[in-house]
């Protein structure tokens, strides 16, 4: 039997989608996705947008995290591009963000919190790996400082 794992483990790397909340977060992200060597890295943002309810935050505030966040990602990934999604629904533009620049995949960091605050936020993650019309990569997290 021949063993393809080498070459497919290229594919599933060749572009990776890598979804950041703020800066600190896109740095941890990029660092946990590195050792696994992707040939390319589109780091995105969503902008959260209240459609007939008001914002979370500024967009200009948002807009100026996104920056934050994709300077992080290049410090780990220095040709890294970006891409900034505008959305209420996260989950939705992550999957809309990753048809639009052909991601080969989605690598992501769970960000943790109590199962109460899974529940209000819809949990991401369940939504991420059910849902996906392409691979989904739940990458480690070093809880020693979180």
């Amino acid at each position: 039997m021949e063993n393809n794992q080498g070459s497919g483990s290229r594919e599933l790397l060749g572009h990776v989608l890598l979804p950041v909340a703020h800066e600190d977060d896109a740095l941890k992200t990029a660092m946990a996705l590195e050792p696994y060597g992707p040939e390319k890295v589109t780091a995105l943002h969503v902008v959260e947008k209240g459609e007939g309810v008001p914002d979370k935050t500024p967009v200009e505030q948002s807009e100026e995290l996104a920056e934050e966040s994709y300077a992080a990602v290049r410090r780990v990934f220095p040709d890294a591009d970006e891409h900034t999604a505008y959305a209420r629904d996260v989950a939705g533009a992550i999957f809309e963000a990753a048809e639009t620049v052909d991601a080969s995949a989605i690598a992501y960091r769970a960000r943790g919190g109590n199962r109460l605050m899974q529940f209000l936020s819809g949990d991401l993650s369940i939504k991420l790996v059910t849902n996906a019309d392409r691979p989904v990569i739940a990458l480690p997290r070093d809880d020693s400082n979180e």
